[in-house]
């Protein structure tokens, strides 16, 4: 799913709003981490959710 970072949050988590309105909180992927990868707030990202919390998910892509 697509959203926008609004916040960022302590160890390297973020709140998210996606683009259906709902808001998660989201960390940072290991492959994001290892590539120093930085989330600024208002940055347009790729965020995979768990299937077992729908208020939490993992950043995996940040566009450009």
């Amino acid at each position: 799913m697509e959203g926008k970072v609004i916040e960022p949050l302590p160890n390297a988590m973020f709140r998210v709003e996606l683009d259906n309105g709902h808001k998660i909180l989201a960390h940072v992927s290991g492959k994001m981490r290892m590539h120093f990868i930085r989330i600024l707030p208002g940055d347009k990202v790729t965020v995979e959710l768990s299937p077992y919390d729908l208020t939490r998910g993992r950043i995996v892509y940040r566009y450009k």
